[in-house]
């Protein structure tokens, strides 16, 4: 089977966390999850570090600093009212898939909250692959309602996938 999710590593490390098997695994629990197919959509995933991050943080957001994950959905997809959940995204064929849009992901800032906050990287990376994967589906959580939308979102799949509550 095809993977959904295109990873370019440009940051050797991410390689020791196998990044590519963690975001496939990551999207296609996030499709399961919204009763969508695991076929017919790509993702292109750069496992970077936070210099390079920072630089797409300042270009995109005007935000001159490091974070761990954005992520650019190839179309908006958020719902009008807050606390709706997006409309389906249609998949397209294995052959021309659906293109949900871009996911940066920083190692630095990325394993450094890991060890604050007590967690094994794998478990912190699939959370904000999940996170960043909801946010190419027109999830976000700007508006009030939104973010506990997509909140027990995230931990409902990641529980799905042996993944504590990363809220608590």
């Amino acid at each position: 089977m095809r993977p959904l999710v295109d990873t370019m590593i440009e940051e050797a490390r991410w390689r020791a966390v196998s990044l590519p098997v963690l975001a496939d695994r990551a999207a296609r629990g996030v499709l399961a999850d919204l009763g969508l197919p695991g076929q017919g959509f790509e993702i292109s995933l750069l496992g970077c570090d936070d210099a390079r991050i920072a630089a797409l943080n300042a270009d995109f957001r005007g935000k001159p600093q490091p974070t761990n994950v954005l992520s650019w959905p190839s179309d908006e997809r958020a719902a009008d009212q807050d606390g709706d959940a997006p409309d389906p995204v249609e998949p397209g064929s294995v052959e021309m898939p659906e293109e949900l849009g871009d996911i940066a992901i920083a190692w630095e800032t990325c394993t450094r909250e890991a060890a604050e906050q007590g967690k094994p990287v794998e478990d912190h990376v699939m959370h904000l692959l999940v996170h960043g994967v909801l946010h190419l589906l027109g999830y976000d959580h700007v508006r009030e309602r939104d973010a506990a939308l997509m909140e027990s979102t995230e931990t409902r799949i990641l529980a799905r996938m042996g993944v504590a509550n990363p809220y608590e």
